[in-house]
């Protein structure tokens, strides 16, 4: 709503508003479109340039086209003169893919930073970054292993909102793998809040998706992988599930396609490159012997892991404390959370090295959380009594 009202206010109202109804032509909207391709940026032309995109004129005449259509339909105009418009090309943006070898790097680098659950139910379910970080504990059944899909978490004007997904394909339930089951179990104790991940600064909240991209830029750049967007992340979840087998069926189902050509359309390249793998590997399988000169299977080697130890950023991820170093000998920790009531409240921790101190820093993050927990449960109760 927010795109169409500030194309049709800032646009197409101020260029073609003007001209009566029944006199607007196909060759005023023709103009009208070159000038939004030549001279239609309002801001920042500057660094952007004077012309508008190709996404952004496709989506204006659709906005024009669908109330005129209005217009004919309720008998005003005889014919849409918005229908035989030369339109620019509809250029998809390119899709990237991380390979085992980043996906490795990536993941231990997320790890260490504090982000690796909310990346790894990405790249393990193809989830929308909005989907994602949308997740509620209550949308998961460890004894079943189903997650739902049922809303997403989306910025509009600077103010987080929450709503159902835009499609009814959007909803849906998909199963989530043991090992992910039991690693996002582990995760929970950690949790002190209805969402599955939490905003640092209020735990009432789920994180807000555009830090989670600044976040994930970051941990692509320590992890020396390819800057990719979120979404590039559902593109790799779909390649690994088309090359070990999955049916395209299955797969939109799971990422919540509208249809299987939907599916197919993006991940068509995906299907022919398997194809062309499994020949090759077929092939490649079998080899002349080079005494007897028959052909016999071939051993295959088994991938090794890339060794990538994770880099330290100079920030803290927000609501894992601090670390400093008093002595040669001594580390100290400390957490300082707010409490129920608002008051500021801090703990420390120390330990002769930075790891054992990370770990008893942890385990007094956990406590302090349950703490605060129930002081929260017990404020709400006494408000309720009173």
């Amino acid at each position: 709503m927010e795109g169409y009202e500030s194309r049709i206010y800032k646009h197409i109202i101020p260029k073609i508003g003007k001209i009566p109804l029944n006199e607007l032509t196909q060759n005023d909207l023709q103009k009208f479109y070159n000038d939004l391709k030549l001279n239609g940026r309002l801001q920042c032309q500057d660094t952007m340039g004077s012309g508008l995109s190709n996404r952004f004129i496709r989506s204006t005449h659709a906005n024009v086209r669908s109330a005129l259509q209005k217009a004919v339909e309720e008998g005003l105009i005889h014919k849409n003169p918005a229908i035989g418009c030369k339109l620019p090309p509809k250029r998809s943006r390119e899709m990237q893919v991380l390979t085992r070898d980043e996906i490795q790097r990536f993941l231990i680098q997320a790890k260490y930073d504090g982000f690796y659950e909310i990346f790894l139910v990405a790249l393990s379910t193809g989830l929308r970054r909005g989907e994602d970080v949308a997740l509620k504990w209550e949308d998961i059944n460890f004894k079943t292993g189903e997650l739902k899909i049922r809303r997403q978490a989306h910025l509009v004007k600077g103010k987080l909102t929450i709503s159902e997904p835009k499609t009814k394909d959007s909803m849906r339930t998909i199963i989530l793998p043991q090992s992910l089951l039991e690693i996002l179990k582990e995760y929970k104790n950690t949790v002190n809040s209805e969402w599955m991940f939490p905003s640092p600064k209020n735990n009432d909240m789920p994180r807000d998706p555009s830090a989670i991209r600044k976040m994930m830029q970051t941990v692509l750049k320590r992890a020396e992988c390819k800057q990719v967007r979120f979404h590039d992340l559902r593109h790799t979840f779909a390649t690994i599930a088309i090359a070990n087998g999955m049916d395209i069926k299955t797969l939109s189902s799971i990422i919540g396609h509208k249809s299987s050509k939907t599916t197919l359309d993006i991940y068509l390249h995906s299907t022919e490159e398997m194809k062309q793998t499994a020949a090759d590997k077929i092939n490649a399988h079998f080899s002349k012997d080079n005494n007897t000169g028959e052909v016999t299977p071939k051993q295959q080697e088994k991938p090794t892991r890339a060794k990538f130890e994770p880099k330290v950023g100079k920030i803290r991820k927000p609501g894992t404390g601090c670390i400093s170093k008093i002595n040669d000998r001594l580390y100290e920790g400390r957490y300082s959370p707010k409490d129920a009531y608002g008051k500021r409240i801090a703990r420390n921790v120390y330990a002769p090295t930075k790891e054992e101190c990370e770990e008893k820093l942890k385990q007094l993050i956990t406590e302090m959380k349950n703490e605060i927990a129930n002081q929260k449960a017990n404020l709400q109760k006494n408000l309720s009594v009173g």
